[in-house]
């Protein structure tokens, strides 16, 4: 479990996770949507894949990546019982805001 955190601390990791979350993606595709060298997007890939946090395939000239589901699932499972702290936090606003009339969403017309 402490190395599934290590490498999801690193923050250019979490924003290809971040991108692969919505759908598989091509190294140049990652490249391009967080502007980062390529050679910064095969390192943090690798470290991704040796973990098992991605897999991949070579479709013709490029390479595509997804997300594996389970080292996810392992540190959802591990923060399970630390959810009710914010939990309750979120459900006692979600209260409040009940109480005062729901204040308008931002980007909804009033």
């Amino acid at each position: 479990m402490d190395s599934s955190f290590a490498i999801i601390a690193e923050p250019n990791r979490r924003a290809i996770l971040g991108l692969l979350a919505s759908s598989e993606r091509s190294v140049g595709e990652i490249e391009r949507r967080l502007r980062m060298p390529q050679t910064s997007v095969s390192k943090h890939l690798r470290v991704l894949r040796e973990a098992g946090f991605v897999e991949s395939r070579v479709e013709a000239q490029r390479r595509v990546y997804w997300i594996r589901p389970e080292p996810l699932m392992e540190v959802d499972a591990w923060l399970a019982p630390f959810r009710h702290f914010w939990t309750a936090h979120v459900d006692a606003l979600e209260r409040h805001l009940d109480r005062m009339g729901r204040a308008p969403r931002k980007g909804k017309n009033r």
